[in-house]
């Protein structure tokens, strides 16, 4: 799965850069969209992060490319592979900002375990 999101002022941080906080949001956010469109059946919540480290840093304007993709299947849990790719208008280059893998549990409404639900 593919996600855009472009870097506006409220995204930045007090060096005119994007947050840091702001990028991981948008990671959550869009790799669960991914894990809930293979497991509609399943309450999905953020288990795990693997190790943060963002490799490049992105100005005001640049247009973020997310490419998610389903790393590894449990029984009651998915890993997502996120890289988010920068651009900046007027460039044909995209550059690596962050990579990560996102792992989901399925719960049930009690919020506990559950094996997943296609």
């Amino acid at each position: 799965m593919e996600n855009y999101a472009l870097v506006l002022t409220e995204h930045l941080n007090h060096n005119g850069k994007l947050f840091g906080g702001q990028l991981l949001k948008w990671v959550d956010e869009f790799a669960w969209l991914a894990a809930v469109s293979d497991f509609r059946h399943s309450i999905l919540v953020t288990r795990a992060m693997e190790k943060i480290e963002f490799k490049k840093t992105a100005p005001l304007g640049s247009i973020l490319r997310f490419n998610i993709n389903q790393a590894r299947v449990g029984t009651t849990s998915a890993t997502y592979s996120v890289e988010v790719y920068s651009r900046t208008p007027g460039s044909n280059t995209e550059m690596l900002i962050f990579s990560n893998l996102v792992t989901f549990c399925a719960v049930d409404k009690d919020g506990n375990k559950t094996p997943l639900a296609e």
